[in-house]
């Protein structure tokens, strides 16, 4: 008689998760399984507090309101004030309003359950800090908005968590040019 372990197999919202922890260097408190979900809470070590990472898995699963004020509900118990929400799914229009209005940011389904930038063709992206942002507009005198411009669901932005707002700096190593930096204005869409 063998007594083999078996290993729990990993949903692909769960690995989505640990991406989004590692990519936006998000401190892993603990996992926590719920009725219908995975959660995931973290600490945000830049804004010094925790959020709810939800999982919730299946590919024809429709993500309405009930679902946003499940996580609201358990980000109470908790109390986390951000929360994210994981599926592979579709949201209603419904469940991004009021996903809006109290504070939980939706991950779209084609966020990937895998490290873009370990690809050779993604460079690096990072968010300025405030005082980076301000150093970086006086040097050229210019206004945020006149920076060139990057889309709020580029993925290399969703994954790194970049808000429209945001001024975010690309670099690009290359064999020939050396590194290369160049800077980005976040907008909506």
């Amino acid at each position: 008689m063998s007594t083999r372990k078996t290993k729990k197999v990993k949903t692909v919202e769960e690995k989505k998760a640990e991406v989004l922890i590692k990519l936006r260097g998000y401190k892993l408190i603990k996992r926590k399984d719920f009725k219908d979900a995975v959660g995931f809470l973290v600490e945000i070590p830049d804004e010094k507090q925790n959020a709810l990472i939800w999982c919730i898995p299946g590919e024809n699963t429709t993500i309405g309101v009930q679902y946003v004020n499940k996580l609201r509900k358990a980000m109470k118990e908790l109390e986390v004030e951000r929360g994210i929400i994981v599926t592979s799914g579709r949201y209603t229009q419904a469940a991004r309003e009021n996903a809006r209005k109290k504070g939980i940011e939706l991950l779209p389904k084609t966020f990937p359950a895998f490290d873009i930038f370990e690809h050779v063709l993604v460079p690096k992206h990072e968010i300025l800090s405030p005082k980076e942002r301000e150093e970086l507009l006086a040097k050229y005198r210019v206004k945020p908005y006149q920076l060139p411009k990057i889309r709020a669901s580029d993925p290399a932005v969703k994954a790194i968590g970049a808000k429209p707002g945001d001024i975010v700096r690309i670099i690009r190593e290359s064999p020939t040019a050396g590194t290369h930096i160049v800077y980005r204005y976040v907008i909506e869409g």
